[in-house]
């Protein structure tokens, strides 16, 4: 894989900011649930007093918590831009057998001008983290976000991806049918990561740094950075206090942290479901093509 070093990217300044007082009051209040529910100073107290699955299953939940702390975080910064249509719910998109075919067996140009009836259904499904619609210029960002690209081998990359895209080929007809008659000219495939260690800007692979050209807000990926590290150390405090509490109790702690457990079985601990595994069963109509531009979305402009 190609790596790209954020600090190429020239990033302009936009009209709007995500430093505002409501911003951050919503993401505190997101924190505060995350933290305060199953990584409570309680409730780590009481997984350590427990069995070694209790402690697993702790270990397994904190990654999966922070991947959803950067998927609300990118769409709540998002909805700072006011030409932003920021989408998160009923977003299960068909992925066709012909539509993974022509990703597969074609360049992008090729296909770029095609995309899929929605109504038709097959044994396979995307649900991204997030679509983000342009409503100026029409352009929709189908976007998956990771703490993490690190535990993904570029087969596995390359697999999402084509999935990505193929689901991309329906968006247009999905949003126009299922969301109010959204209308799209081109969709954009882009997997945004929180982890510095793997960038290909130009084969749709960003670090959470680049948000802020993606949606057009100053100082996106850097409060959604600052929040994830409140997360950390909210979490690592309460953790410090439970094994205190355990201490104190007669128990005995364990001295690993959170976020140095490995996933049993290989599972992603980026997301509470792989989206490599959805599935879908129903059967419906024949595609009907439209035009639609396809591709990934575009770097910021290097100077």
């Amino acid at each position: 894989m190609t790596t790209a070093q954020t600090k190429s990217a020239t990033r302009p300044t936009y009209t709007r900011s995500a430093d505002c007082p409501d911003l951050q009051k919503t993401f505190h209040a997101f924190l505060d649930d995350l933290v305060e529910g199953s990584m409570s100073v309680e409730a780590l107290t009481t997984a350590l007093a427990g069995t070694i699955d209790d402690l697993s299953s702790i270990f397994r939940l904190q990654p999966s918590l922070e991947g959803q702390l950067i998927e609300f975080g990118i769409g709540a910064v998002a909805r700072c831009n006011p030409d932003l249509k920021v989408l998160t719910r009923n977003l299960r998109l068909p992925v066709l057998s012909e539509a993974l075919q022509i990703v597969e067996m074609n360049d992008a140009d090729r296909f770029r001008a095609l995309t899929f009836n929605a109504d038709l259904r097959g044994y396979k499904t995307y649900t991204p983290d997030l679509v983000i619609l342009n409503q100026k210029t029409r352009t929709a960002h189908v976007v998956d976000a990771k703490r993490s690209v690190y535990t993904y081998d570029r087969l596995r990359l390359d697999e999402l991806q084509k999935r990505m895209k193929a689901a991309g080929l329906v968006l247009p007809d999905f949003l126009y049918k299922e969301h109010k008659r959204l209308a799209v000219s081109e969709v954009r495939v882009v997997i945004i990561s929180a982890d510095d260690r793997k960038t290909d800007l130009e084969n749709g692979i960003w670090h959470l740094s680049q948000l802020d050209h993606l949606i057009e807000v100053d100082g996106a990926g850097k409060t959604i950075a600052a929040l994830q590290q409140t997360f950390r150390t909210r979490v690592e405090a309460n953790w410090t206090k439970a094994r205190e509490a355990a201490a104190l109790s007669g128990g005995q702690a364990s001295g690993a942290q959170p976020e140095q457990f490995l996933p049993i079985d290989g599972a992603d601990p980026d997301d509470e479901r792989d989206p490599l595994d959805d599935e879908a069963t129903d059967i419906g109509s024949e595609p009907g093509p439209h035009l639609i531009r396809l591709g990934f979305a575009q770097a910021p402009v290097r100077h």
